[in-house]
């Protein structure tokens, strides 16, 4: 029992997600994110260096 009140709820939701518009603040995602700023340096590992490559033997 109770699965056409499921099914219904979750038609609704369904609905809601496809056709509601939704306004997205894209540079507050951004931030929240982490994602460097313009100008910044790009990533660098500093774990990198530490640790050799497994499979730089393999090749020589």
């Amino acid at each position: 029992m109770g699965r056409g009140r499921q099914k219904a709820k979750n038609t609704k939701i369904a609905r809601e997600l496809k056709y509601d518009t939704y306004s997205v603040n894209y540079s507050a995602l951004e931030r929240e994110l982490g994602a460097p700023a313009a100008g910044e340096d790009e990533y660098v590992d500093k774990w990198a260096d530490q640790y050799s490559d497994e499979y730089e033997d393999e090749k020589a």
